[in-house]
């Protein structure tokens, strides 16, 4: 019996997708969180063979699970299941070792098809993203992203500066890099720019 539990926000999707895999023969839902971090505690007290994440979670999104489930060396499998088909979601999936990236509307079958290769080692990729990883890279370097993502949640430039460590000035440095990588006419720019390809 293959055990997994499911992460999404969206209860009616996740009670759904719950009660179409306990239908299959081999595969049980042992438990399921509505946000990052409940999802995180419930695969951290089930140990499940494989979790099926949804990418935008409160509290922390699918690929921080996945980064988190990464750095603490846990076993079981990830697979990431969305409704986005950013290039910049599905690089990030792979460096975090996920073992599946489907999209939302493929059809049920092939979810549980899924699981059952990640739980036996294989990896399942859905068509339209086979070739992102190589396409769309981002520009961007770790510290620009840092930047960038941090004035997405409004911080301002001294609040990134203490919480990166950084001076006032190496920050509006990396913006302006940023900006200019991008082609973007300001800050806000450059931040929605990389948001819609899912690099921040």
């Amino acid at each position: 019996m293959i055990r997994v539990v499911l992460g999404d926000d969206q209860q009616m999707l996740r009670s759904a997708l719950a009660t179409l895999l306990d239908l299959e023969g081999d595969i049980e839902v042992v438990a399921q969180g509505g946000n990052g971090a409940e999802t995180l505690q419930m695969i951290r007290l089930h140990h499940p063979d494989v979790s099926v994440l949804d990418i935008e979670m409160p509290l922390m999104s699918g690929l921080d699970v996945a980064d988190e489930l990464k750095r603490l060396n846990h076993p079981g499998k990830v697979i990431i299941l969305t409704t986005f088909a950013k290039a910049g979601y599905f690089q990030r999936a792979v460096k975090a070792g996920v073992s599946g990236y489907l999209l939302k509307d493929s059809p049920s079958g092939e979810l549980a098809e899924a699981i059952r290769r990640a739980a036996g080692g294989g990896r399942v990729i859905h068509p339209d993203l086979s070739l992102a990883v190589w396409e769309d890279q981002s520009p961007l370097t770790a510290r620009e992203t840092e930047v960038l993502a941090a004035a997405a949640k409004g911080l301002t430039m001294k609040e990134t500066a203490d919480r990166l460590f950084l001076s006032h000035g190496t920050v509006r440095n990396y913006m302006s890099e940023a900006m200019s990588k991008l082609e973007a006419k300001n800050k806000m720019d450059a931040v929605q720019i990389a948001q819609a390809k899912g690099w921040i």
